[in-house]
């Protein structure tokens, strides 16, 4: 059971009220500028009838939001300065639609790197979404992100070889949204971290580094059935460059037809795992 202060009561396997001493305690750093979506495609994503979870949103302090009413952001989210002394079984930190900007001109930028380097040594797991993803690589090893010729949009299988704990019912292959104008290259990666599953079609999916403490997701197994349709439509109405997404539509012909939701199974096998993994961190942590 998930449990959260957040109105996302209406998911199933999600509770509001005070939870279990030993549920996993996940932070969560929102930056997407509407909120309450992201909110729930990752309640969504984290709520499962065995494992008992508690998640924590959290904030940059000072920040004024434009398309989540400010009002809103302060009742459900707290600063980081109020945990910065806590330690907590997992992080995640989503994407932001910033790729165009270099991280160093993003406003809050030494705040969220503070942030990054505290989760190194205050949290058991940390999950980089997309964006996410890519600043916390180049933060801590100087990947850089490349731009795009056309924006990668649609649904791309990827290739899963290695046997790792994330990769649970995973490998060899799975399916993974993916919405960016950017990307990172296998060239540019070090040794110490580790790639994790590729897409001929949409290049690196997933990363690690730090003996698993860390993940770097570069797509959105988190996305609702109809997330990309949404985009797609935005885009066209705003008379963007856009074509259609990839591997996503039944029929391109007919988008009343609808889509096929090919990314579930590997959404709930990822995040189950992650979450295991921040299971066992936790009770290595106590045995020792």
């Amino acid at each position: 059971m998930l449990y959260t202060n957040l109105p996302c009561h209406h998911i199933p396997n999600v509770a509001q009220g005070q939870a279990p001493k030993n549920a996993l305690k996940i932070l969560f750093l929102n930056i997407m500028p509407i909120k309450q979506t992201t909110e729930e495609d990752i309640c969504r994503s984290l709520a499962f009838e065995d494992i008992d979870v508690e998640i924590i949103p959290m904030k940059i302090a000072n920040q004024q939001y434009k398309c989540t009413p400010q009002a809103y952001v302060e009742r459900y989210y707290r600063d980081f300065e109020d945990f910065a002394d806590q330690c907590f079984d997992g992080f995640i930190l989503t994407g932001a639609p910033l790729e165009n900007m270099p991280f160093e001109n993003v406003r809050y930028w030494p705040q969220l790197t503070q942030i990054i380097d505290w989760a190194t040594t205050h949290v058991a797991t940390s999950l980089y979404i997309c964006w996410g993803a890519q600043a916390a690589m180049y933060h801590h090893f100087g990947i850089p992100k490349h731009p795009l010729e056309q924006k990668m949009f649609g649904i791309f299988e990827h290739n899963a070889p290695t046997h790792h704990p994330i990769l649970e019912n995973l490998a060899p292959s799975f399916l993974m949204p993916h919405s960016r104008h950017t990307e990172v290259r296998a060239e540019d990666f070090p040794r110490q971290c580790e790639i994790l599953a590729t897409s001929h079609e949409s290049g690196v999916g997933l990363a690690t580094s730090n003996n698993g403490r860390e993940f770097y997701i570069t797509g959105h197994l988190e996305y609702e059935p109809l997330t990309l349709h949404t985009e797609y439509l935005r885009d066209l109405a705003k008379q963007l460059p856009i074509a259609p997404p990839l591997h996503y539509y039944r029929d391109e012909s007919n988008l009343d037809l609808g889509v096929d939701y090919t990314w579930e199974a590997a959404c709930h096998h990822f995040f189950h795992n992650w979450l295991t993994i921040a299971l066992e961190k936790r009770d290595e942590k106590v045995e020792s």
